[in-house]
């Protein structure tokens, strides 16, 4: 890594919204260090600061392959079953028992808004520097917007009302004028805007390898915004934005190098030997195979004691609990179960652990270190966006189309013929709890299912959905924990103790 590249980087990571901010620590100006505004003077310093808001994504406290605490193991996907090591508090996530002062509730939100704050410092100087190419300065610019309405997309959903900061802070009024929440359709629209920009760019239908931001990716993530506003905010403009996500989302669905689906194995999509040439995929975080600093762990240590189906490395733990609530949701014929989990038989395990994301090749070696990429957008999340658009605009026969595209690829008998079934009609017996299984099992363990849950249900309805399921399936983790304040996370006491009026906390906390 370049040194220049670790100056801007570190530049660009202040925090928009920390509780370090102080006057004096702004004021205080540094003989010896170089200024953000220095930092910028050619395409390649702008090209280096971009890749330092992608770099951010990669940390376990932002959206890299180790962020399952604030999605999976909040939803009845996976959880912490210890309850004792860190003070309990990543037991709190699916324990539904989650405190304001909670650390690693904290980190998340500090990680998140270092993605924002570095994607506005690259917007706030990019017009600064000179471009002989005016189409490069256009794409760089439509890389920032794409991952900062990523990050308040992220953001939005997980807290509700955020502090929406869309320029570089310098100042410590500018940091206190900032200090407070906004209204969540007011986000959504800066979200909308950034990505119409995106989708309007010079950026490519597709990026190789995926890496990158592309026109692919902002169309897909534009058709979630509109189909998470339409089911989740003021329903009077469902039916427009149920339109824009369908719009949107075939504007993704027609930039696929593909025929159906079911050309692409589902096991291809997860094969290390080939990431970069896989066409499902859209958008991921990439490792490197063998690199200490920049490969992948989540082989390893998904792995439970005594297996080799996931890593070189040997296990000493239990891997990662899986909820047999989704074990029970597989059906009995379903490949990807075979593939996605295994039970351990180990005396300390007894139990199922994730083998989705597999490397057992030499190049990882004993130490685990993994190529896998972390996979953030692939087409069959498209695919099954379709379906659920389509579905709630009243168009059934196109919804199940795009749902049998799916689970003809994974072998499964179509919608119609599931449907005939006794104890498939009984367990989903709509079309909306049908798509809703299969994003579930398709999915698994890549972080949408929270996601897809609060799209899917109102408050009441995900209570009642939770308080439904057998208790014994979830381990030390208690259903009747769950109540209608778990739609959103509680504003971490650091930040709410800044301005009590202004960051507001979110109800229940």
């Amino acid at each position: 890594m370049k040194k220049k590249f670790v100056a801007i980087a570190c530049l660009a990571a202040v925090v928009a919204i920390s509780p370090s901010c102080k006057k004096d620590f702004l004021n205080e100006s540094d003989p010896n260090a170089i200024t953000v505004d220095a930092s910028y003077k050619s395409p390649n310093d702008v090209l280096l600061a971009v890749n330092g808001i992608y770099q951010s994504l990669r940390s376990g406290n932002n959206v890299g392959e180790g962020s399952d605490l604030w999605t999976d193991q909040r939803s009845d996907d996976t959880g912490t079953q210890d309850n004792q090591s860190n003070s309990g508090e990543p037991f709190q996530f699916g324990n539904f028992s989650i405190l304001p002062s909670n650390t690693y509730l904290k980190s998340h939100w500090v990680s998140l808004y270092t993605t924002v704050s570095r994607a506005n410092v690259v917007l706030s100087h990019i017009d600064q520097v000179t471009f002989p190419d005016a189409s490069v300065k256009q794409k760089y610019a439509a890389e920032a917007k794409f991952l900062r309405a990523f990050t308040y997309f992220e953001l939005v959903r997980t807290w509700g009302d955020v502090p929406l900061v869309t320029q570089q802070l310098s100042s410590a009024a500018q940091v206190a004028a900032q200090t407070t929440r906004v209204k969540q359709a007011v986000v959504y629209q800066q979200i909308v805007t950034d990505l119409t920009d995106v989708v309007n760019s010079p950026l490519p239908n597709l990026q190789a390898p995926t890496g990158r931001a592309s026109k692919a990716a902002a169309n897909f993530l534009l058709g979630q915004v509109y189909l998470t506003m339409a089911t989740t905010l003021d329903q009077a403009n469902r039916t427009a934005n149920l339109n824009n996500a369908k719009t949107a989302l075939m504007a993704a669905y027609n930039m696929r190098t593909f025929g159906n689906l079911s050309a692409i194995p589902y096991t291809d999509v997860f094969d290390v030997s080939k990431k970069t040439t896989c066409p499902e995929l859209i958008f991921q975080i990439v490792n490197i195979q063998g690199d200490l600093n920049y490969s992948s762990s989540i082989a390893a240590n998904n792995q439970a004691k005594g297996e080799t189906i996931n890593s070189q490395k040997v296990a000493t733990g239990a891997g990662y609990n899986v909820t047999h609530d989704l074990i029970n949701e597989y059906e009995t014929t379903d490949p990807r179960m075979t593939f996605s989990v295994k039970y351990a038989n180990d005396p300390i395990v007894k139990d199922w652990f994730v083998t989705k994301f597999r490397d057992v090749s030499n190049a990882a070696g004993i130490n685990g270190y993994g190529g896998n990429d972390w996979i953030l957008m692939r087409y069959a999340d498209v695919i099954l966006s379709l379906a659920e658009v389509n579905n709630y605009l009243g168009d059934a026969a196109t919804a199940t189309s795009f749902l049998d595209q799916v689970r003809t690829r994974a072998g499964m008998p179509t919608y119609a013929v599931s449907m005939t079934n006794s104890d498939y009609a009984t367990r989903y017996p709509t079309l909306k709890l049908a798509i809703l299984h299969e994003r579930r099992v398709e999915l698994a363990f890549e972080h949408h299912r929270w996601y897809d849950l609060l799209r899917t249900f109102n408050d009441a309805e995900l209570v009642a959905y939770f308080h439904a399921k057998k208790q014994t399936d979830f381990g030390l983790a208690s259903l009747a924990n769950f109540t209608t304040k778990d739609r959103y996370y509680p504003i971490p006491f650091d930040e709410y103790k800044l301005d009590p009026v202004k960051m507001y906390q979110n109800p229940g906390y």
